[in-house]
């Protein structure tokens, strides 16, 4: 069993992590570290810490999720490696490529896992596009077209998201999901570019995105904005066999902030209603109607990271691929 530490216990830590980290009896939730006093509450077991160094002092603690602001995960990280500790880190990894890289070289010296947690690489939708792909049932893609957008056109309470920082804007905060997603899917790209904006009144810092991933036949698009309210498509993307559009976002953090558990019937089950529409030829055959969606489960994250640590396994979410996210980000910054 692995002893772990989560650091931090806001939305990913309290919603996205703790309640995978508990169902998997292959880990045991040792310690928080928060001043929040609701996560004694809900987790009554459990050491509550106020600072990191507590975990980083106990000898017993094997593994340490960062689930911390964006501008402490390197600094954190770095700190949780040089204590003999494997790590998992809320994404950004970190604030530049050079900060990574480097966490990836102290990682190898120390001989300790590092990953990442990118949850959405589980999502229901995306498992679904997964599947599509890999049957080659559009053909050869030629155009991938994703969008994570929100609707808040009021600043956000959480200070340091709206602050001016390293690792801050919409960016680091969603881009790091659907760039992850097409890295897994297309590898990576022979030109980059895009462009961040400012669109919302008093805001200091990007809350919209376009990037563009131009590979040998076909370009990704990949955009987000915090001024939508009116739904777009999630998924568009088009083969030389045919189209696939998808609406709607996985259901899992819902879920979990209406406590139904990963473990309980119907977790991650998408409602039908949003279900994708595929258009295709399948041989001599035209295929027009619903794509049943996959069940989505972040708890494959944790499994892999146990299996990863405990069993060496191959790791599914490399720092190494990572890193050329946190690159295509800082070239589109510097446009």
């Amino acid at each position: 069993m692995i002893n772990i530490a989560l650091v931090g216990f806001g939305l990913s830590g309290r919603y996205l992590q703790a309640p995978f980290i508990t169902a998997n009896s292959n880990y045991h939730l040792k310690t928080i570290v928060t001043s929040n006093a609701l996560a004694k509450e809900l987790y009554p077991d459990v050491q509550i810490v106020s600072s990191i160094e507590d975990v980083l002092a106990d000898s017993t603690i094997d593994l340490v999720s960062i689930a911390s602001p964006n501008a402490t995960h390197y600094e954190y990280a770095k700190k949780a490696l040089l204590a003999n500790k494997h790590v998992l880190v809320e994404k950004p990894l970190a604030s530049t490529s050079q900060e990574a890289e480097e966490l990836i070289l102290l990682a190898k010296q120390q001989n300790k896992v590092l990953s990442v947690f990118q949850n959405r690489r589980f999502d229901s939708d995306f498992l679904t596009v997964q599947k599509i792909l890999k049957a080659k049932l559009l053909g050869d893609i030629v155009s991938y077209e994703v969008r994570y957008d929100r609707y808040k056109p009021v600043l956000n309470p959480k200070k340091w998201k709206e602050t001016p920082s390293p690792g801050s804007g919409i960016i680091y905060d969603l881009g790091p999901h659907i760039l992850d997603q097409a890295l897994v899917l297309f590898g990576v790209p022979q030109k980059v570019w895009g462009q961040t904006y400012t669109q919302r009144e008093g805001s200091l810092i990007d809350d919209a995105f376009d990037i563009y991933l131009s590979y040998d036949k076909m370009t990704v698009k990949l955009s987000s904005s915090l001024l939508v309210r009116e739904e777009s498509p999630r998924y568009r993307i088009n083969g030389t066999a045919g189209s696939f559009v998808k609406y709607g976002i996985d259901h899992q953090e819902d879920h979990l902030k209406a406590d139904l558990l990963p473990q309980m019937a119907g977790f991650g089950v998408e409602p039908i209603e949003n279900q994708g529409a595929i258009y295709s030829n399948i041989g001599d055959v035209v295929v027009k109607g619903k794509v049943e969606t996959e069940v989505g489960n972040w708890g494959l994250l944790f499994q892999n990271l146990y299996e990863a640590i405990a069993e060496g396994k191959e790791l599914l979410i490399k720092p190494e691929l990572v890193l050329e996210q946190i690159k295509i980000i800082e070239a589109v910054k510097q446009l």
